[in-house]
């Protein structure tokens, strides 16, 4: 393989998330020109009472951007899932804003997600989260009002952010098996801290399901905006055989 310049994958989290490194890193094992790189910002509890509310206001996100971009990452983004009970335009707007600010592409795994689900042509969804139920049912209507179907959901009802990355693996693969038998487009695995990508390549197998996990969808896009060819990651699922709108 040709030597190219290396590419650096700038990802924002959540303070309290012990997922998104080790398996961005397992991921990326295929592609030794890329490494990821992580800011941080105070995320401990996800509820919608105002204290978790504020956790995600835009300050604080562009300044551990500011940071990040220090490091001359070839793109920036959220690689968390806030929008999908804030509004997906809460990430349309954070992204445009890093975009102008840093000069490079930002992305979100939200944007990432919705942009699977246009390229696989999924309109009927399952959705699973680790939240709470009243994030639960934000997160449905909100895709519901974008034009999905949710046919179904699963949740765990946990609301510390820290526990959604101890629950376990057969916790998940029972509950993504039954959201199966009801032939959703895809299921959507809502949630970066939530330790389900490295089940989905055996799943999507098993089960003949498209399975959309938000951590993985964050880094496909990544990705294709950095001009990596994705299809070179293999064993984490299907959607890093997507192509991208313009990417």
């Amino acid at each position: 393989m040709e030597n190219r310049a290396p590419v650096r994958i700038g990802m924002l989290t959540p303070s309290s998330n012990t997922v998104v490194e080790p398996l961005v890193a397992a991921m990326l094992t295929d592609v030794p020109e890329v490494t990821a790189h992580v800011s941080r910002l105070r995320v401990t509890e996800i509820s919608l009472e105002d204290d978790s509310q504020s956790q995600f206001e835009p300050e604080p996100m562009l300044a551990a951007a500011e940071l990040l971009a220090d490091a001359r990452v070839s793109v920036l983004g959220w690689n968390g899932t806030s929008a999908s009970w804030l509004g997906f335009d809460f990430d349309h707007r954070l992204c445009e804003t890093m975009t102008a600010r840093f000069g490079v592409p930002s992305t979100s795994a939200v944007l990432a997600v919705n942009e699977l689900t246009d390229e696989l042509g999924v309109r009927r969804i399952a959705l699973l989260t680790p939240y709470v139920d009243e994030v639960q049912a934000r997160i449905v209507a909100q895709y519901s009002d974008a034009g999905y179907d949710c046919i179904a959901e699963r949740h765990v009802g946990e609301r510390v952010n820290y526990a959604f990355a101890e629950i376990d693996d057969d916790v998940i693969i029972e509950q993504i098996g039954e959201l199966a038998v009801l032939r959703p487009d895809a299921i959507i695995v809502m949630c970066t801290n939530m330790h389900a990508a490295h089940l989905v390549d055996a799943l999507e197998h098993d089960l003949d399901v498209p399975i959309i996990d938000s951590l993985a969808a964050y880094l496909w896009k990544a990705l294709r905006l950095a001009e990596v060819d994705t299809a070179r990651i293999t064993g984490w699922g299907r959607i890093f055989r997507c192509k991208g709108n313009g990417a």
